[in-house]
């Protein structure tokens, strides 16, 4: 007898209220298919959903939820854990204000809780904007970190993913002088295990992990620096020794065009926009004629947390929030891998 896979649970925030992240909510759930593969439970407000319905002009009913059982999980209609934080009359697109903050924070909070207390199954975060959360009293750099807090976890990182190009970062919402600190080879092997488990968790039996040097061509035998010999070697040498099969460091010139090519799974940077950079041109696409983004690929997932943390890889687009024209495939991207990383055995 075959066994019936309940599809997960996952709890999805709308993002901050005046951004894209309602709108992306609504038209992500407009897909029927995103239903066959999950039961999404939107983690936000009744009324501003109600609203990027509206403006988006979709066929789409709200089923105001008190609780995660009263959602109904059809396609047609948006499940919203309505926390009625948010009152559409304050609502200001385009704009940081606190609370719009306040409410976007409080999303986020939600759904740790609701995942940590076994309620739902994965989260999956829409954009947020860093300074209205902070302008609300919450003094954090991002998702991640809230996560990392909300979680009691210390040991967790960034990666991103659009299809088979991946990237981890030894360290993210940091200034760059900072993030040169941050390359210690404890730090720089707790990533590569990281790294090694997630992707194991995505089907891929023995993951082939490129580590990015931290400097120009690596330091040049130490003529650029010496990290990458005191501090990223010594790290791949250990992960090796675990079993993982890792290689670096490699210079970063290069080495995501071996990724590209099919060399490596992943691969471990050093520092923010070592990753970003790369994981948008090959993952973004901005049409300037037509001032459009045809396509807005990719996700961000926190590993190492006790709980699933899939996201959008773009903010909150306020110069195009309140207009209908918000494209959709990141949030539906990020959904369909909330769905496989929160699937039970």
């Amino acid at each position: 007898m075959t066994k019936t896979i309940e599809r997960p649970l996952l709890g999805i925030t709308i993002g901050d209220p005046g951004g894209i992240g309602p709108e992306i909510c609504a038209k992500a759930l407009n897909d029927p298919d995103i239903y066959t593969i999950c039961r999404p439970l939107l983690i936000g407000d009744a009324a501003i959903m109600a609203n990027a319905v509206s403006f988006c002009n979709l066929d789409l009913n709200i089923n105001g939820c008190q609780d995660v059982s009263d959602g109904r999980f059809i396609p047609g209609t948006l499940d919203v854990l309505d926390l009625g934080n948010m009152p559409l009359a304050q609502l200001k697109h385009k704009t940081v204000t606190p609370a719009q903050g306040k409410a976007a924070f409080e999303y986020i909070d939600t759904v740790i809780r609701l995942a940590l207390d076994k309620k739902i199954d994965g989260t999956v975060t829409g954009p947020i904007n860093k300074a209205a959360i902070n302008a609300a009293g919450f003094h954090y750099a991002g998702h991640t970190e809230i996560y990392g807090d909300k979680t009691g976890t210390t040991d967790f990182a960034m990666m991103l993913v659009d299809e088979d190009f991946r990237v981890t970062h030894v360290s993210t919402h940091v200034s760059l002088r900072q993030a040169c600190d941050r390359v210690q080879t404890q730090r720089v092997l707790k990533v590569i295990q990281l790294t090694d488990l997630t992707l194991k968790r995505l089907n891929i039996k023995t993951p082939r992990i490129a580590v990015a040097g931290l400097n120009p061509h690596c330091g040049e035998g130490g003529l650029f620096g010496d990290e990458d010999e005191t501090e990223i070697f010594p790290a791949v040498k250990a992960a090796r020794a675990l079993g993982i099969l890792a290689e670096g460091p490699m210079p970063a010139d290069t080495v995501f065009s071996k990724m590209k090519g099919g060399m490596y799974d992943v691969v471990v940077v050093m520092y923010h926009d070592q990753g970003h950079i790369p994981a948008k041109l090959v993952g973004f696409q901005f049409d300037n004629k037509t001032d459009t983004w045809g396509q807005m690929a990719g996700v961000n997932v926190t590993i190492g947390l006790p709980i699933v943390r899939t996201s959008v890889d773009h903010g909150t687009a306020f110069d195009r929030a309140g207009e209908g024209r918000a494209n959709p495939q990141s949030m539906i991207e990020a959904i369909k891998l909330g769905a496989q990383l929160s699937q039970k055995d």
